[in-house]
């Protein structure tokens, strides 16, 4: 028998003083079998940071053919690709020629500090894309405030991150620092 998805709900608010978004989202967030809480935040983040009304989460690990979250135009294009961790060369290659902008979001690990010193050269002839990491620390705290049912209040300014993350009588406050490679 087939693991099914853990589903967890996030309401988020949103407040990002740098590109003038405020919106609160109601998230329905399914993890995948294989998916860590580690990395499941971190596609909050991302979320986070890109956050639109039409940016959504996608099948991600269960479907090859899509990226971990995307944003489509009315007419269905792609206009925004994300991606996680450290994608293969083919995988950026569909991401880029498909959308017109395509991200990756990593913790800054060591695995990530290998596979950029092998693909740094390849990734800097894509014109439409955009590589971001988040402290391997981070990773942990975030893992450890991820509870079924959280509520989420975000501000943005500067570059800069806060979260603060609510949820089964726990709450974590988080300032988030994303370093951009490309």
């Amino acid at each position: 028998m087939a693991l099914k998805a853990t589903i967890f709900k996030a309401d988020i608010s949103i407040t990002d003083m740098d590109r003038n978004y405020y919106n609160d989202h109601n998230l329905t967030i399914a993890r995948h079998p294989s998916e860590n809480d580690e990395r499941m935040m971190l596609r909050v983040i991302a979320f986070i940071v890109n956050a639109h009304e039409r940016l959504q989460f996608t099948k991600g690990l269960s479907d090859d053919d899509v990226p971990d979250l995307w944003q489509k135009s009315f007419s269905d294009e792609i206009e925004l690709w994300i991606e996680l961790g450290q994608p293969s060369e083919q995988r950026i290659k569909k991401g880029c020629n498909q959308s017109q902008q395509m991200m990756i979001y990593s913790y800054a690990d060591n695995s990530f500090e290998a596979w950029w010193k092998k693909e740094n050269n390849k990734l800097q002839v894509r014109k439409n894309l955009s590589v971001f990491t988040l402290p391997e620390s981070l990773a942990s705290t975030l893992a450890n405030a991820v509870h079924r049912s959280m509520q989420i209040q975000v501000t943005i300014q500067d570059g800069q991150i806060w979260l603060t993350i609510e949820g089964a009588d726990v709450t974590e406050s988080v300032e988030v620092s994303i370093e951009k490679h490309l």
